[in-house]
């Protein structure tokens, strides 16, 4: 499912990653080379986090984390459609479960959302 709230951004977008660890061996293969990889595609690690309880909402649970900085859009493009990187992603598909990958539009205060402004 894509959604799409106005054009797409020139600038920074973060990649919200929600997961549960299926298989450790297949996500720590995955977790040695995509730091370097993230990196390399104009990305950044902001937060890791484990999932410690639900307050409110209707999403499952997942167990992981993973907040993303990338300098565009185009640039987690770059990251997901690079072929050098095919051997890397299906560590990440055949180690975790309940995969959620989202991406959001940096703001830096939520006047537009308030305002009702697409971009």
């Amino acid at each position: 499912m894509t959604a799409s709230n106005g054009p797409a951004s020139n600038g920074p977008v973060y990649a919200l990653n929600l997961f549960d660890v299926a298989d450790r061996d297949e996500y720590l293969a995955y977790s040695r080379r995509s730091a370097q990889e993230v990196r390399a595609h104009g990305g950044r690690v902001v937060a890791l986090g484990r999932f410690r309880r639900a307050v409110t909402g209707d999403v499952t649970p997942r167990t992981a984390m993973i907040v993303v900085e990338w300098e565009s859009e185009a640039a987690f493009d770059g990251y997901r459609d690079d072929p050098a990187l095919a051997d890397l992603h299906p560590h990440r598909e055949n180690g975790a479960s309940a995969y959620v990958w989202h991406l959001f539009d940096r703001l830096d205060d939520l006047r537009p959302l308030l305002r009702g402004e697409d971009g």
